[in-house]
C-alpha cells in the first residue's frame, strides 16, 4: 500500500529508505516527492501540518529531534490509510531505541568536522560497523513486520467498522512496546523479502544482533559510547532542528485636561465669484511662470530638482560602476540594531514581551522554571503557552493568520523532544527556532540581481544573432540588435504601480540602461499622462557621466492611447525597443481586482503573448490577511487563463508604501510565504530615490521586536 519510506538525517544523509513502487525507483530526483516536500515544507515553511500533497503523492512526516532525524512516508493521495500517523510513531520509537548510539556518534562527528573545517569518516569500529550493517539489514525484516500488523489490524478494524487507532494512543508513550510486541508476535510470518540475508531470522536473532550492537557502542569507550550508555539518566542536549527547518494610526491631538485639542474649521471654497483674492494669494497659487528642471538663471539643470530626487535615500556606487539601491536601513541604524539585538532578552523581561509573557503565563500552581529544571525533554504542553503568546505577537505585526499558525506548528516540531535543562534555555531555543524560520522564508531560493539578468540576456541574445539568417540587409540589421529585457507590473487598484516603476526606471538610468516605458494602463484615466510627466521628469534628471541631451534619448514612454488592447501595445513596445536599441522595457498594467475574472484573463494574455523577462507584483506593505489572497490569485489566474502549455506565473513582488507600515512588517512575510517568491524592491516615499533592498535581519528583528 505504500510507495516509500526514508529515514534521513538533518544534514540530508539517508541512513535507511525503501520503496516499494517502479515509479518511484525510476523517477529523476527533480520528480522525487521527498526532494519537493524537503524544498517547500521544510525550506520554504508552506506546509501547516504534517501532511504535503505532490504529484498524486501524500507524504507525511515525524521528526526525531533529540537525534536529528526525519522519517517521511510516501503514499498514493487517493488512498486513505488509516494507520499512517501509528507506523511512524511505532517506526520512529523503534528505530531511535535500537540505532541512538550510532546516531548520537554520527551527529558528534559531523559537528566536529564543521566546527574544524575537515571532512572525516565516522569513527566506528570496523566490527561496530559491521555489526551495525547487520542490524541495519534486519531492520528490513522489523520495518516489514511491523507494517503487515498495521496493516493487518487496519484490516480488521475496518471490517469489523472499529476506529482507525491501531496501536493505542496516537503518540502514545507505550508504541516501542508495542511494537516489540508487534515484531515478536509476528516472527512466524517470515520477512517480507526471503532474498535478504535475514531469511530463517526469528525475532529473538534480531533482538540479540541488535543488543550485541548496542552493548558493542556502549564499549566504545568514547564519548558517545558514554552518551549512550548514560541516555536514560542524563541526555547529551545534542538536539537541532529538522532537515529544512531553520532557514499607522493617526490619533487626534490630546489636550492637557484630557479633551481633544479643537482644530480650525476649514473655509468652505466658494466658486460663484463671489470670494475676492488678493494678488499675494494668486501669485502664490500660480506655478505657471517657474520653468521644471531649470535654475533661476534659465539654464537647465537637474540639480535643482529636489522634490524629484531626496540625496539622502540615495544608493552607492561600486567600485565596478553599478548603481545599487540603498537598504532599507542605513548603517547607522544597524548599529543599533546590533545593540538591540544584544539587549533584547533584559529588554522584553523589563517591557513584558511575548516570550516573558510566556512565562507568567504558563505558571499554574508552580512555575514552568520548576517544572522544565527536572524535565530531560521539551514536551507539546511546555510550548504551548509559548506558541500561543507567539502567534498572538506575529498576528499583531501584520502577519496573516494562517501564516502565524505554520511557523507556530514549525517551531513546536523542531523543539519537540529536545533535551534542555532550565528555563532560560526554552526561551533561548524558541526564539532562535523562530528567527530560523523566518530567515528562511524570507530568504530568496534564486537570484534577484536584476542588472546581472539584464547583462546575461544581451550577451545570449548577441551571440544568437550573429547565427541568424536573413535575406534582406534590413532583416540583418534588426536581427543583429539584442532583445530587450521586459519587466511587467501588475497589481490590484491603486498600490502604486506607476510610480514605483519610474522609481525603477531611475534606478536602471542611473545605471546606463536605455528604458522603454511602454503605456499599457488603456482604461485608467490620465494613466498615460502620468507616465508621460515621469518620463519627462526622469529625462532631465542629470546621471553622473551623461550629458543632459544623451540622458534625455535615455527613456522614452511608447503610448498608444485608451481603449486600446494592451497586449498587442506591449508587443508592438517590445519591438520598437528592439528597434531603437533599448535595453530595458517597463510595461505598466492596469490595476485590477483579483476576482474580477474578465480583467484577470485580459492580463493573462498580455503575459502569455509577450513572454516578460520578469513578472512583478506590486503590493502594499498596509495589508495583512489580503495579501495572501491577492498574491496567490494573480499567480493562479495567470496560469489558468493563459491557454498555453507551460504558463507563467508570477516572479517576485514589490512592496509599497514600506515607511507607513514601521515594524508591522508582516505582510513580507505573509506575501513570501504564501508563494515562496523573493521581495525585489521596497517603496518608502514619493521621490524617485525612494526605493530599497529588503534585508532580512531586518525584518526578523522587527518582527521580534515589541
Amino acid at each position: 500500500m505504500l510507495d516509500h519510506f526514508t529515514i534521513f538525517t538533518n544534514n540530508g544523509l539517508v541512513l535507511w529508505s525503501r520503496t516499494f513502487t517502479p515509479a518511484l525507483s525510476n523517477a529523476a530526483p527533480s520528480a522525487n516527492p521527498v526532494n519537493a516536500l524537503i524544498k517547500q515544507a521544510f525550506l520554504e515553511q508552506r506546509s501547516a501540518d504534517e501532511k504535503f500533497d505532490k504529484d498524486g503523492y501524500t507524504l507525511r512526516w515525524a521528526f526525531a529531534n533529540d537525534l536529528d532525524l526525519t522519517f517521511v512516508v510516501v503514499y498514493q493521495r487517493i488512498l486513505q490509510l488509516s494507520y499512517i500517523d501509528e507506523l511512524l510513531d511505532t517506526v520512529k520509537a523503534l528505530f531511535t531505541d535500537l540505532f541512538a548510539p550510532f546516531v548520537r556518534k554520527l551527529i558528534q562527528s559531523s559537528k566536529s568536522s564543521i566546527a574544524t573545517g575537515t571532512s572525516r569518516i565516522v569513527t566506528l569500529s570496523e566490527s561496530a560497523r559491521l555489526e551495525f550493517a547487520a542490524a541495519l539489514a534486519d531492520w528490513d525484516a522489523i520495518f516489514t513486520k511491523t507494517l503487515r500488523s498495521l496493516e493487518k489490524a487496519a484490516a480488521h478494524n475496518k471490517r469489523k467498522g472499529l476506529g482507525s487507532n491501531v496501536l493505542g494512543d496516537k503518540r502514545g508513550p507505550g508504541a516501542q512496546a508495542q511494537a516489540t510486541s508487534i515484531v515478536q508476535a509476528e516472527t512466524a510470518s517470515g520477512p517480507a523479502t526471503p532474498t535478504k540475508a535475514v531469511d530463517g531470522k526469528d525475532g529473538s536473532d534480531i533482538a540479540k544482533n541488535v543488543e550485541a550492537l548496542k552493548n558493542r557502542l556502549r564499549a566504545e569507550g568514547g564519548p558517545a559510547g558514554r552518551k549512550g550508555a548514560k541516555a536514560k539518566k542524563a541526555p547529551a542536549s545534542n538536539g537541532g532542528s529538522a532537515p529544512g527547518t531553520p532557514g499607522g494610526n493617526v490619533s487626534g491631538t490630546e489636550s492637557p485636561g484630557g479633551g481633544k485639542k479643537g482644530k480650525p474649521a476649514k473655509e468652505m471654497r466658494k466658486w460663484d465669484g463671489s470670494r475676492s483674492y488678493s494678488a499675494q494669494d494668486v501669485s502664490a497659487l500660480d506655478f505657471s511662470g517657474q520653468k521644471v528642471g531649470t535654475d533661476s538663471a534659465g539654464a537647465d539643470d537637474a540639480g535643482g530638482l529636489d522634490t524629484w530626487v531626496d540625496e539622502k535615500s540615495m544608493g552607492k556606487k561600486r567600485s565596478d560602476g553599478v548603481y545599487e539601491i540603498a537598504d532599507v536601513l542605513e548603517d547607522d541604524d544597524d548599529d543599533d540594531d546590533d545593540d538591540d539585538d544584544e539587549e533584547l532578552d533584559g529588554a522584553q523581561a523589563a517591557k513584558g514581551g511575548f516570550l516573558s509573557r510566556f512565562s507568567t503565563a504558563s505558571s499554574s500552581g508552580s512555575s514552568l522554571f520548576s517544572r522544565l529544571t527536572g524535565a530531560k525533554t521539551l514536551t507539546k504542553e511546555d510550548l504551548k503557552p509559548a506558541l500561543t503568546a507567539m502567534a498572538s505577537h506575529l498576528q499583531s505585526k501584520n502577519v496573516a493568520s494562517d501564516v502565524a499558525q505554520r511557523l507556530c506548528d514549525s517551531v513546536e516540531r523542531n523543539l519537540v523532544g529536545k533535551n534542555l535543562g532550565s528555563f532560560g534555555s526554552v526561551k533561548a531555543e524558541v526564539r532562535k527556532a523562530l528567527e530560523e524560520a523566518i530567515t528562511r522564508i524570507l530568504t530568496p531560493r534564486s537570484s534577484t540581481d536584476i542588472l546581472l539578468e539584464i547583462a546575461t540576456k544581451k550577451q545570449r541574445s548577441v551571440a544568437a544573432s550573429s547565427l541568424a539568417l536573413a535575406s534582406t540587409a534590413k532583416e540583418k540589421e534588426l536581427a543583429s540588435k539584442p532583445e530587450p529585457y521586459s519587466i511587467c507590473f501588475v497589481g490590484v487598484n491603486g498600490v502604486g504601480k506607476s510610480t514605483n516603476l519610474a522609481k525603477v526606471c531611475f534606478w536602471l538610468l542611473q545605471n546606463r540602461m536605455r528604458v522603454l516605458i511602454a503605456a499599457c494602463d488603456t482604461f485608467r484615466a490620465g494613466a498615460v499622462e502620468q507616465l508621460r510627466v515621469h518620463v519627462r521628469n526622469l529625462g532631465q534628471l542629470r546621471v553622473e557621466g551623461v550629458p543632459l541631451d544623451e540622458q534625455r534619448g535615455r527613456i522614452e514612454l511608447y503610448e498608444r492611447g485608451y481603449g486600446k488592447d494592451a497586449a498587442g501595445i506591449a508587443k508592438d513596445a517590445l519591438a520598437y525597443a528592439k528597434a531603437e536599441g533599448y535595453d530595458v522595457v517597463l510595461i505598466d498594467t492596469a490595476g485590477r481586482m483579483q476576482d474580477n475574472e474578465p480583467l484577470m484573463r485580459a492580463l493573462a494574455k498580455l503575459v502569455a503573448v509577450n513572454r516578460p523577462d520578469k513578472i512583478i507584483f506590486v503590493g502594499e506593505a498596509l495589508v495583512g490577511n489580503e495579501a495572501v489572497d491577492q498574491i496567490t490569485k494573480f499567480d493562479g489566474a495567470m496560469k489558468d487563463f493563459s491557454g498555453i502549455s507551460n504558463p507563467r506565473g508570477l516572479d517576485g513582488s514589490l512592496l509599497t508604501k514600506w515607511d507607513t507600515v514601521d515594524d508591522k512588517v508582516g505582510t513580507a512575510l505573509t506575501t513570501t510565504s504564501a508563494t515562496g517568491l523573493p521581495i525585489y524592491f521596497l517603496g518608502t516615499g514619493q521621490t524617485y530615490t525612494d526605493l530599497r533592498q529588503l534585508r532580512v535581519h531586518h525584518v526578523v528583528n522587527a518582527l521580534l521586536r515589541d
